[in-house]
């Protein structure tokens, strides 16, 4: 399993963790970006905690078919969810969303769990 995350550049490391609470992620320490936000200094704390991160390109963000279809990150990224295609896109073929993307209390972070179809 691994929790995709979308975030804002003003988001700091309390709204991308409130995110994952949200989304369920308990103690999962496996996370996976947008390539471009990867050395984000919210993510480099998080990397610091102990959490693994997956950089996710660009090109990878447009193919899986997200829950959610955001306007905003359609116009952006190229995908109805960064969270929900970040989660996917690490995974590969038969990986699965466990939910829609849960949003921080502040609205600067999204996060959504992914899942191999076996597991």
């Amino acid at each position: 399993m691994i929790a995709g995350v979308g975030f804002r550049e003003a988001a700091s490391p309390a709204s991308i963790l409130d995110a994952l609470a949200r989304a369920g992620a308990g103690d999962l320490r496996r996370i996976a970006v947008p390539e471009v936000k990867a050395r984000h200094p919210a993510i480099q704390t998080l990397r610091r905690f102990g959490y693994h991160v997956t950089e996710i390109t660009a090109e990878a963000l447009t193919r899986p078919a997200t829950l959610t279809d955001s306007p905003a990150a359609r116009a952006t990224h190229g995908t109805g969810s960064v969270a929900e295609a970040c989660a996917l896109a690490a995974l590969g073929p038969g990986a699965r969303l466990m939910a829609p993307r849960a949003v921080s209390a502040d609205g600067m972070a999204t996060a959504a769990l992914a899942r191999e179809e076996s597991e």
